[in-house]
């Protein structure tokens, strides 16, 4: 009855720390994704866009469509690989609740 209480709880929990905006655990296959959009989405590489506060739908779609290659951008198709639809998910959501960069120019 315990066991079940404290899973009731942590599951809330989760869902509390998503509505809040809360990223959760990265990613397992966000590492190649970092090499070029920066693990907090910040761009790394040049031309790299910043996927940071991105709307998660979005990420998702564009996501899906280099791995299904609906979105012919070579690069894209291989660092993405075969992803399921559960990690494709979890990247968007990571993404997506990450601070955007401050575009400002500062003199």
């Amino acid at each position: 009855m315990r066991s079940k209480i404290l899973i009731v709880g942590l599951f809330f929990w989760v869902a509390q720390a998503s509505a809040q905006g809360i990223p959760g655990p990265k990613p397992a296959r966000l590492g190649l994704c970092a090499a070029c959009h920066g693990e907090n989405g910040i761009g790394q590489a040049a031309g790299a866009p910043n996927l940071a506060g991105q709307r998660e739908d979005y990420l998702r779609t564009a996501l899906a469509e280099y791995r299904d290659g609906r979105r012919a951008i070579p690069l894209m198709r291989a660092a993405i690989g075969p992803i399921s639809d559960a990690e494709l998910g979890q990247l968007a959501h990571w993404y997506s609740q990450q601070t955007p960069a401050d575009t400002k120019e500062h003199p």
